[in-house]
């Protein structure tokens, strides 16, 4: 029985109280060819043993592969503590946290987590949290564009090899709103940005957005970005992986004064990959622009007793009633994640997430070197990296991947869709859990496939 909570004859009264002759009039300003007349690859209704059965089927269908893919979602080791306790009912079901006297311990976690990001990322503030690290990046350039206020054109600077994914998104978002996208090229022999190639008059600007590592697990030269980009009056939009922030020089160190704005996804952060999502995303700034950030901030005060609390702090009204006039629409913080996250950093502590962090990066060298070392293989750009690599291979890389998967490997990503440019090549990646034996079975897959 579907749950209706009027009956027809409430539906008549309210339409006739309004002048309304129809539901559907009330909708009456979408075009016509916008409107969908049937869901017609919906299929019929099915009760709870038959909905039980089908996902059954489905779930079966999911195969344990070995993964050496990574492009923004990580396979870690996720210590059993962390979702044993976010799964806890006070976390689990717990609501957005608007009535402080009730939710203190909810909007403690939420500052706990906010310290840990600014102290990962080395900026003054951080919100607590977004959608994913996509929309974060989105966030981002809405929130440079309002914040870097002597720049009227509207233009940001992106490097072209952020995530695609997250440029995507960060154009359909930003597009509609007289913001325009302006790639920087990456060079063919390194991977990365050159400082060398930026323009000396590159006109006004509002940002520019790098990623480190970039999508190719290539380390950029973030000092001479940032440097170039304060410069020219923009701001500095870092998107980073969490887990090398451990190793890699923290944003709000870049350059002589240090990035601006941080964003990114938090997956790596005890998060699993779950066939995509959900994740969460994560947003941090200087202090001198926080009220250009966008969704919920939680601060720590006291009470009038004295004693200490916590409370949403740096929410104008325009968030929950105007929101036209809103700095964004956000309406969620994807807290069920965060409180993952700040368990899983609680959990590995400081100097755990350094071990986590350089395990992945010398799982992911033996990688290269065995992998590299068969016939036809190169590795496609010099320079450092992280722990993501891109292999140029003999033949095509999609057809390599399907063949190895049939043998139970997740080989990597296949980047000529994206990249046309660079044909035949595989973004492979390594995390702590990949062991020697694991590296060898690819390699064996591969000299099979390869021939």
């Amino acid at each position: 029985m579907p749950f209706i909570p009027h009956t027809e004859q409430e539906i008549e009264e309210m339409l006739g109280a309004i002048g309304a002759k129809s539901i559907d009039q009330l909708f009456d300003e979408i075009p016509s060819n916008l409107r969908n007349d049937a869901l017609t690859r919906v299929g019929p209704g099915l009760n709870e043993m038959e909905v039980s059965r089908l996902m059954h089927q489905r779930a079966n269908e999911n195969a344990a592969l070995t993964c050496f893919a990574g492009g923004g979602a990580y396979d870690h080791h996720i210590p059993a503590a962390v979702w044993e306790i976010t799964t806890r009912g006070e976390f689990y079901s717990a609501y957005t946290p608007y009535q402080a006297e009730a939710s203190q311990g909810t909007l403690q976690l939420i500052y706990e987590y906010q310290t840990m990001i600014t102290r990962l990322t080395g900026m003054d503030v951080s919100n607590a949290s977004l959608y994913d690290g996509a929309s974060g990046l989105a966030e981002a350039v809405l929130m440079a564009v309002r914040a870097n206020r002597k720049s009227k054109s509207g233009r940001i600077l992106v490097a072209r090899n952020i995530h695609p994914a997250y440029a995507k998104t960060c154009d359909t978002i930003v597009k509609s709103q007289n913001i325009k996208l302006e790639t920087l090229d990456f060079d063919t022999q390194t991977g990365c940005i050159s400082p060398a190639s930026l323009p000396a008059e590159p006109g006004d600007f509002a940002a520019i957005v790098i990623a480190q590592p970039n999508f190719f697990g290539g380390l950029e030269d973030v000092d001479a970005l940032t440097n170039w980009a304060h410069q020219h009056g923009a701001l500095v939009i870092a998107v980073t992986n969490p887990t090398s922030l451990a190793m890699l020089k923290a944003p709000g160190q870049w350059g002589d004064t240090g990035a601006d704005i941080v964003t990114g996804d938090g997956q790596p952060l005890g998060i699993p990959m779950a066939s995509g999502g959900p994740y969460f995303g994560f947003l941090a700034c200087t202090q001198k622009i926080v009220r250009q950030m966008p969704g919920r901030i939680v601060g720590r005060t006291v009470d009038l007793d004295g004693k200490e609390g916590f409370t949403l702090t740096l929410q104008a009204r325009e968030q929950h009633i105007r929101r036209s006039k809103a700095t964004s629409n956000i309406c969620t913080n994807q807290g069920l994640l965060v409180t993952a996250a700040t368990i899983y950093m609680s959990v590995v502590g400081h100097s755990g997430l350094q071990q986590v962090a350089q395990q992945c990066h010398n799982n992911t060298q033996k990688l290269v070197k065995r992998i590299s070392a068969l016939p036809g293989v190169k590795v496609m750009f010099s320079g450092p990296y992280f722990h993501e690599c891109v292999l140029q291979l003999p033949k095509a890389a999609a057809d390599v991947i399907d063949q190895a998967a049939e043998q139970g490997i997740l080989a990597g990503i296949d980047l000529t869709r994206e990249f046309p440019e660079l044909d035949n090549s595989l973004l492979i990646c390594a995390t702590e859990k990949r062991t020697d034996a694991d590296i060898e079975q690819l390699y064996n897959v591969l000299a099979k496939v390869l021939g």
